[in-house]
């Protein structure tokens, strides 16, 4: 198998690492050299937290180069604004809609982009746009929008949806076991085409 690059951008807190560790860890179980990366400056007070992961037959290097990404799974809109440049041609784009304010809007030294959806459209071959913050609410907790936005992915990852759920098993805690199951379940087929 040809190596598979994934992004995953998010703001601290949201859940980016864990979601990194599962598919990281399902790649492993079904039997792939796999390489991961992460980035997570000010992560603890909402700051950007990016994290890598490539899988395949052979893999080298953790980082995804400029331009190699075929998946990139966005958090938070602005977040996911940001990364599209590591993007494939014909890369996939799949993000939570509902924005946070990140510690620079916070702060004042960044303008939240009104126009922020628009430019990921123009900007992306294929986008996959949805409230996965709404979907993980409906399961009955807010902070399950990464097992939301993951399962929302299952479909482009060449994974076997039941390792992935043995990899989700093997990373969470077992009292939150069957809520971060059902958030995954919740966000299969949720993302559609824009």
């Amino acid at each position: 198998m040809k190596v598979f690059n994934i992004l995953i951008a998010g703001v601290g807190g949201q859940g980016v690492l864990l979601t990194s560790k599962i598919i990281a860890e399902a790649a492993l179980l079904q039997g792939l050299d796999v390489k991961q990366s992460e980035v997570h400056g000010m992560a603890q007070r909402g700051g950007s937290v990016l994290s890598q992961v490539r899988f395949g037959d052979k893999v080298f290097s953790p980082i995804v180069a400029e331009g190699e990404a075929d998946l990139l799974i966005g958090f938070e809109p602005l977040e996911t604004a940001r990364y599209l440049h590591f993007l494939r041609e014909d890369g996939t784009v799949i993000y939570n809609t509902r924005s946070i304010g990140t510690i620079g809007v916070s702060i004042g030294k960044e303008t939240y982009p009104q126009d922020i959806h628009e430019t990921i459209q123009k900007n992306a071959y294929a986008v996959h746009p949805f409230d996965a913050t709404h979907v993980a609410v409906e399961v009955g907790e807010k902070r399950a929008v990464n097992l939301v936005l993951l399962g929302a992915a299952i479909r482009f990852l060449p994974l076997d949806p039941s390792v992935v759920d043995n990899a989700i098993t093997n990373s969470v805690p077992k009292k939150l076991l069957e809520l971060n199951r059902k958030a995954f379940q919740a966000g299969v087929g949720q993302a559609s085409i824009r």
